[in-house]
């Protein structure tokens, strides 16, 4: 090797390793830029602090039972198949009155929450904290809440009992409190029974006025089996049943008679079981108020009601009103940072128009405030100055001219209740869409980080990679069409058409050079083509996925779902071809050992399967399926055991390998150590996914061999174009099995496989090789096709009479060309994957600053910045470089 290309190889070294450096720092920059914490009004507000109303009016409750059921979509509780026939025996009776809350995005826990209590708008990075159980810097401790001011009213205790989120969001506030982890989606049981065995003991108690209870069995039921589980109506009717304790102590107990009842979704969750988007069964939880006092209101509503696809039944209101009506109707002020007004339902409570008008008018004075603390006093003025008329504030100034006339009108003794009722939902229209405070510096700063290292990362490709200038062509063209459909939020949503079509595009054109080439029979360039072909066009309609469209028939709606019978032969089938693999695998063994081995880790992972499939979806299961879990030996053994069995069982395998090839000992006879490798993956990846995924796996395994066979395209496929093809096949397979670029889209299914205790560590990884798990197997593909062109085309031992290989370099010698195409064919690899990553970066940042004050900001454009986080630090930088680095060295070292 001459000096020149030394210095060449170390420069692209550089440039390569400056380039993933940049990427981590840029995305880091711009997100503390692009989700910063709003300013917040300090300190609790108090009756004093506004005197020109008077003596508020007397409260008609004193004490509170608020009770959240995590993802309590409205037709859970409202239609006609609903499990809470009490509870909509008390709404015919009038003692509970309806609504349907509209939570706004993001539908996740933590943020829900905080409208719920301060009735403010959280900030969209609330989604990001919401997956930590440890994060405490979301505390809402120093700020003003309906907890916060039934503390101070002094006249009882606060407990809470469920989830933990409560004990984050609040330290310190709860006299009494027993905390479980929400994120534990495999229990369905024992989360919520921690809950119940505490209230009949706090019923009899009367030294507290708020009771919180949190269950999170129902949201758990969803995320596992989706809203029609077998299990959802039956944990309906347990919920129900606590309704019926609670509100029946509530009639019968004396210190109880004065007690508000509020039953209460914090989101809903879409088809799937999922939540964290925008659509309407994400955003349309129940909302219940319920007491005896209620049916002097004589409402008297229908129960139940026809089922509605929109999921609106009775009246709609904001979930940030609950703050204000809480304050009415518990004799406290409105918290300070409210955007919420009041429910006028509950306004005939108090008879006196007076006092009605003083509560509404407390609450529009209460927002108000808040318009002069972002404006200044100016917008209030007779005369404001030009830069306070200016357009983008008009909105803002009108609401100053409706206050100026809604507070003349009550100085002058009057007060009409349709006009500041008005002036409330308009307020509130204008400050819940208030764009957020974005740090622009940091913005910036972060996209000319993310530029530089696009920069970088185009020259360490430009000098890594040995081929042809003309094949970069087909990936420029796909990173110039991702970064301009990053500015369209359609685009965005139904990103999945891009990659199917780019895959089916690409394929196309490597049949047409090949059979231009004439490498291979034109017979067989045909065959192989259309073969691949035609596995796109199957993996591209196995799961609708996006948001148009996501309802649409699919492979899995229409004929797996339907035909359990079809569904378990394709599994069958997929698990026999993993054992097949395997075996071959293992075949420089004993054959005892490597058969017996193989039988019993893949009939240990399709007997988890089985059972697992038996938990969440037992009409998914046929009774030949049932028969085999029975047979197995361990039939008894738990899903944590069994999970915990093939992890076990796989990580022992993979260290067999790994050390057989770090001793260059072949461990099979038929297969490279790498390909064992993607053989033990596929297994991890089969025990991650859903069932109706698990056949996509055969069709990848079809697409692998058509692309990494010496007889069809293979041979004619370059470096830059295999890390081309690996590119498209990552991101086809993650739509493909369901995957979308919003959150309600994340599947924690199988994030919970062998976990016995909440480990925030654990549930990571497996949550993401459960989403990713497609990508995941591609990129590990890839590596075994990389070792595979490297092996032919004389990287190994010495090279022989290939060392030129097939693309050029004539006959290489002793091999000496072939050695040489090889040390760079890694670098090559992942300086190319770079140059996309670095450059989707910088086109979803682009996006993201220019179109900030997007409608769709934070339920499109936020979310793709979430996934671009995962795509560049999970998948590229974990998956793609480090793990897929370390598979092409132990192939390289194989084959010395």
């Amino acid at each position: 090797m001459t000096a020149h290309s030394r210095r060449d190889g170390t420069l692209s070294s550089v440039f390569l390793l400056a380039a993933n450096i940049l990427i981590p720092a840029a995305i880091f920059v711009f997100a503390t830029g692009f989700f910063p914490y709003k300013p917040l009004l300090s300190g609790l507000a108090t009756y004093d602090a506004v005197t020109e109303y008077g003596d508020p009016p007397a409260a008609p409750f004193d004490r509170l039972v608020f009770m959240v059921i995590d993802a309590l979509r409205s037709d859970f509780v409202y239609a006609e198949n609903s499990g809470f026939e009490f509870t909509q025996s008390l709404i015919r009776d009038g003692a509970a009155l309806p609504f349907t809350a509209h939570a706004t995005s993001p539908t996740v826990t933590m943020p829900r929450l905080k409208a719920i209590t301060t009735g403010s708008i959280p900030s969209f990075l609330d989604v990001v904290l919401n997956l930590d159980e440890g994060d405490e810097s979301s505390s809402l401790a120093s700020q003003d809440t309906w907890l916060a001011q039934m503390k101070a009213k002094g006249t009882g205790k606060l407990v809470m009992y469920g989830d933990d989120t409560w004990l984050k969001l609040f330290p310190g506030t709860f006299d009494r409190a027993d905390g479980t982890t929400s994120f534990f989606v495999s229990d369905f049981t024992e989360v919520d029974n921690n809950v119940t065995r505490h209230i009949a003991g706090e019923l009899k108690n009367d030294d507290w006025n708020t009771m919180v209870l949190h269950y999170l069995g129902l949201d758990h039921i969803g995320h596992k089996g989706g809203p029609r589980s077998p299990h959802m109506v039956v944990k309906q009717r347990e919920m129900d049943g606590i309704v019926r304790q609670i509100y029946t102590a509530i009639e019968s107990q004396d210190h109880l008679h004065s007690t508000l009842f509020v039953v209460c979704g914090d989101h809903g969750m879409n088809d799937a079981g999922n939540h964290g988007a925008s659509s309407p069964g994400e955003t349309s939880p129940a909302l219940v108020f319920m007491s005896p006092k209620l049916k002097a209101l004589e409402s008297n509503l229908k129960s139940p009601m026809p089922e509605d696809e929109s999921f609106q039944y009775y009246s709609t209101v904001e979930q940030s009103d609950v703050a204000p009506t809480l304050a009415a109707l518990l004799g406290f002020p409105v918290p300070k940072n409210n955007l919420g007004a009041l429910i006028p339902h509950f306004l005939p409570f108090w008879a006196n128009k007076k006092d009605q008008v003083q509560l509404l008018m407390r609450n529009a004075r209460q927002i108000r405030d808040i318009v002069l603390a972002v404006f200044g006093p100016q917008i209030f003025e007779s005369n404001p100055d030009a830069n306070a008329a200016t357009e983008s504030n008009i909105d803002y100034r009108e609401l100053a001219l409706g206050w100026e006339d809604l507070a003349n009108s009550y100085s002058s003794g009057g007060g009409d209740i349709p006009s500041i009722e008005k002036w409330l939902q308009h307020a509130q229209g204008v400050l819940s869409s208030m764009a957020s405070n974005y740090d622009t510096s940091r913005l910036f700063l972060g996209q000319a980080a993310a530029g530089a290292a696009l920069v970088a990362a185009i020259i360490a490709a430009v000098w890594c990679a040995r081929d042809k200038l003309v094949s970069f062509i087909p990936l420029s063209g796909i990173v110039l069409a991702y970064g301009v459909m990053m500015f369209a939020s359609s685009y965005v949503e139904e990103e999945h058409h891009f990659w199917y079509w780019a895959t089916t595009a690409w394929f196309a054109y490597l049949g047409v050079r090949g059979l231009k080439r004439g490498n291979a029979s034109a017979a067989r360039q045909i065959l192989t083509t259309t073969a691949l072909l035609l596995t796109t066009r199957i993996i591209r309609s196995w799961n609708q996925t996006g948001q148009k469209f996501a309802g649409e028939p699919d492979i899995v709606k229409t004929y797996l779902n339907t035909n359990p019978a079809l569904l378990w032969c394709l599994i069958g089938v997929t698990y026999l071809w993993a054992h097949q693999s395997l075996i071959y695998g293992l075949s420089g063994l004993p054959m005892w050992f490597s058969f017996t081995t193989a039988t019993g880790l893949v009939l240990a992972a399709f007997t988890f399967k089985v059972a697992f499939t038996l938990e969440d979806a037992p009409e998914l299961v046929t009774d030949f399926a049932r028969y085999i879990l029975k047979l197995h030996l361990t039939h008894s053994a738990t899903l944590i055991t069994r999970a915990r069995a093939v992890f076990i069982g796989l990580a022992l395998l993979t260290a067999i390998t790994v050390l057989s090839m770090l001793a260059r000992r072949r461990i099979s006879l038929n297969q490279s150590g790498t390909s064992t490798l993607l053989t033990l993956y596929t297994l991890l990846a089969l025990t991650q996914s859903r069932p109706q995924n698990i056949p996509l796996y055969l069709l990848h395994n079809l697409q692998h061999l058509l692309l990494s066979s010496a007889t069809s395209l293979g041979t004619s496929l370059t470096p830059t174009e295999i890390t081309t093809s690996v590119l498209l096949l990552q991101h086809a397979a993650f739509f493909a099995a369901g995957g979308a670029n919003s959150v309600a889209s994340v599947d924690l299914s199988s994030a919970y496989n062998g976990v016995a205790a909440y480990s925030v560590e654990a549930v990571a990884v497996l949550t993401f090789v459960g989403n990713w798990a497609g990508a995941v197997w591609w990129a590990v593909a890839g590596c075994v096709m990389l070792v595979g062109w490297r092996e032919r085309n004389g990287g190994t031992n010495g090279g022989g009479t290939n060392g030129g290989g097939t693309n050029g370099g004539g006959n290489g010698g002793n091999g000496g060309g072939g050695r040489e195409k090889g040390k760079g064919l890694w670098k090559a690899h992942v300086a190319v994957l770079t140059v996309f990553v670095a450059g989707s970066v910088v086109a979803v940042m682009a996006a993201c600053s220019a179109l900030r004050t997007h409608l769709f900001v934070w339920t499109v454009f936020s979310p793709k910045y979430l996934y671009c986080i995962a795509w560049s630090l999970g998948q590229h930088l974990v998956v793609n470089v480090l793990v897929g680095g370390v598979v092409y060295w132990l192939g390289v070292r194989e084959g010395k």
